[in-house]
């Protein structure tokens, strides 16, 4: 097994800033979720890489101006103990900004660990680095640059009370293009009142007093588990495109119980066909014809009508709620599956267009779902991830997400090239992986 060695550990903060976020009820449900730890692979096939001295000056360089465009990564989750809120503290302490790592693993492979569909999940553990996030204050960012042999990897671990997947990759996209020389696109805007929810700040206390009752210390309702297998499947546009035809054709055909409903999105259709995959992946040994199954993603706030006011498509922070869809599993399994899931997906998609917070304390829904039953689809089939992460020295290889511990996960992302592919990766039990992939891929390509 190959081991990273730390050769470095900094602090990168541009100057402070007089600003204290007291988070919203929104944010407070991310207390108790693990870190969001996203990993960027670089193989050097060509040979062109400069020095990885000169990448690691460039990365740390241009990090302290894109904290200063991000001035909430640079700081601290602290709890003010005069009100029983939490906040992100911006001001500057001894201990603030981003912990930078570099570190080397010479004797992994970066082509081959970007290469592989089964994920290395120990070497990828390895290149993203930890955040202590088990009592206030919190750290926000960790970045870990690593030495492999034929490439680089640059790790990032973010604190999911600061930052969703859009936002993550916002600030990627503006690490990069400083690392390039070039201006980002776009202006954050972070104050927390922006989501307007009943209740304001005292709904944040308490929905803060609901999970986190013990603060400044923090529980983790998620502890990581075992590391299950991990695989990456690249869809091609084509093959959604013949799935979104083949859900349109049932849903409109004799066989199909359901109404006419419009043709799904790319999200939609796979999401779709990832729930009935899983559930045919888990029957009969696991899940039975007679059992109700469910599928678990976000919804994304930003900009949505349901809202009064609107919140701005340039807010930067968590601004994600839940969407739950409810199926039996006997409906999945039938010839037409794949579209009565599609019908059920879509239902919960105008639904969330019209009340998008209807389930913004979607942590509740842990409290009673059975999660052996539950697919969980997150990620984007819009997350432009390989067209905006380029620091200049050459084109992202791959990214993971390597916070991903449990079964029946799926991870999107746009993927390589564009063209409306996207990029899906799943984690599954090990007794059923090998089925799960087996439906998925053959019905892209039926």
């Amino acid at each position: 097994m190959a081991t990273v060695k730390v050769i470095e550990v900094a602090r990168v903060a541009p100057l402070p800033q007089e600003l204290v976020l007291r988070l919203s009820a929104l944010d407070a449900q991310w207390f108790v979720i693990p870190v969001i730890q996203r990993l960027l692979l670089f193989d050097d096939a060509s040979g062109q890489f400069p020095p990885f001295e000169s990448i690691v000056v460039s990365l740390r360089a241009s990090l302290v101006s894109t904290l200063a465009r991000f001035p909430p990564l640079a700081g601290r989750i602290v709890f003010l103990p005069s009100t029983g809120d939490a906040a992100i503290d911006c001001s500057g302490s001894e201990d603030g900004g981003a912990r930078f790592v570099v570190a080397e693993m010479e004797d992994a492979d970066a082509r081959k660990l970007a290469g592989d569909t089964d994920h290395d999940v120990d070497a990828f553990k390895a290149l993203v680095p930890e955040l202590k996030t088990d009592a206030l204050p919190a750290e926000v960012l960790a970045v870990q640059v690593t030495r492999l042999k034929g490439g680089v990897a640059v790790g990032v671990a973010m604190h999911h009370v600061v930052v969703d997947g859009r936002s993550l990759w916002w600030f990627l996209e503006a690490w990069a293009a400083a690392c390039r020389g070039e201006d980002a696109v776009g202006a954050p805007t972070f104050e927390r009142t922006a989501v307007t929810l009943p209740g304001g700040e005292e709904l944040a206390r308490s929905t803060l007093r609901k999970y986190a009752p013990n603060l400044p210390l923090v529980p983790m309702l998620f502890p990581p588990g075992p590391s299950l297998p991990r695989r990456t499947l690249t869809i091609a546009a084509q093959h959604i495109r013949r799935l979104k035809q083949r859900i349109s054709d049932l849903t409109t055909s004799p066989i199909s119980a359901q109404a006419t409903t419009p043709a799904p999105s790319s999200f939609v259709a796979i999401a779709a066909l990832t729930w009935v995959s899983f559930v045919r992946s888990k029957h009969p040994d696991a899940v039975s014809a007679d059992n109700d199954v469910y599928l678990f993603f976000f919804c994304d706030c930003r900009g949505r009508r349901g809202i009064d006011p609107p919140v701005s498509e340039n807010y930067f922070g968590t601004c994600i709620t839940g969407c739950l869809a409810k199926a039996t599993a006997r409906d999945l399994l039938a010839e037409d599956g794949v579209a009565a899931a599609a019908a059920a997906v879509q239902g919960v998609v105008r639904r969330a267009a019209v009340d998008p917070l209807a389930l913004w304390d979607w942590m509740d829904i842990c409290s009673w779902v059975p999660l052996d039953r539950l697919v969980n689809v997150s990620g984007s089939t819009r997350f432009p991830a390989y067209e905006v992460v380029d620091f200049g020295w050459g084109g992202l290889t791959r990214t993971e997400l390597v916070t991903m511990n449990a079964g029946g996960q799926m991870v999107l992302v746009a993927a390589k090239g564009g063209c409306g592919g996207v990029q899906a990766s799943v984690c599954m039990e090990p007794d059923h992986m090998d089925a799960f992939n087996s439906h998925f891929l053959n019905s892209l390509v039926d």
